[in-house]
């Protein structure tokens, strides 16, 4: 079976909360079962709720993105539950920004073992449950692998290796079946963000922004859900780039 005809079960890392959390709720409305995978099982718990209320299907799977296993045994629980996986987003993310002087060594090895191990094991979590027919892997990149930004070293290597990992997974995984992109919000206000992004970062990022505001989680979601979808069916290895014009004003 093709995307179009074929019963989404999709896997959203980070989805307690923010765009994962967005993504989750989406492609739910559009008929996707979803694994909604998070290291908080109170915020699992709550899309997970959300999705209900709303009539869609989702399974709450607590797990840490970095463990191999753990991800390996949470697709093999959402298998179970709803039939072979035909996708996964790769959204969670552990974030600390500051100069790279006071970068430590705790902070970057969680964030490269969240930030790019995780997105390699979900790869592999669907290989290991997919079924016969297409799949789709959706990064979630950043403009900051495109431009330089302060006191983001560990976040930009992070987002740098999402890049090339999608490209590569794209020429890798494609005479499979499956499609990998990615996608690269500009400045929104997740609850995540606003913990290390204050007021006057959110109003210069606005004012750097061509078309003059912040993006909301529910466009990133959007453009999620299309990437998933049959109207993607032709695109694999893109980087698209959902930033309100940011990128190409800075570069």
């Amino acid at each position: 079976m093709d995307e179009g005809t074929q019963r989404q079960v999709i896997l959203v890392t980070g989805a307690g909360r923010g765009i994962g959390r967005a993504a989750a709720e989406r492609l739910a409305r559009n008929g996707v079962s979803v694994g909604v995978l998070d290291i908080s099982s109170e915020l699992a718990a709550e899309t997970v709720a959300s999705i209900h209320e709303a009539g869609g299907r989702a399974l709450a799977l607590t797990t840490d993105v970095a463990d191999r296993a753990a991800m390996l045994s949470a697709a093999a629980h959402l298998s179970s539950a709803f039939g072979p996986l035909t996708g996964i987003i790769n959204d969670a993310m552990w974030i600390r920004y500051g100069p790279i002087e006071h970068l430590a060594e705790d902070d970057l090895d969680r964030m490269l073992a969240v930030g790019v191990k995780g997105p390699i094991w979900g790869v592999q979590a669907l290989l290991a449950h997919r079924g016969p027919g297409a799949a789709c892997v959706v990064n979630l990149a950043s403009p900051v692998a495109d431009l330089g930004m302060a006191n983001t070293v560990a976040y930009t290597a992070v987002k740098g290796a999402i890049v090339a990992l999608t490209r590569q997974m794209a020429v890798e995984l494609g005479p499979q079946g499956i499609r990998v992109n990615a996608v690269a919000p500009g400045a929104v206000p997740t609850p995540g963000a606003r913990a290390i992004v204050d007021e006057a970062g959110y109003a210069k990022r606005r004012a750097q922004t061509p078309l003059g505001r912040l993006g909301e989680e529910s466009e990133i979601a959007a453009a999620i859900a299309f990437l998933c979808g049959p109207d993607a069916a032709f695109i694999t290895g893109e980087v698209l780039h959902v930033d309100g014009g940011i990128t190409v004003k800075s570069m």
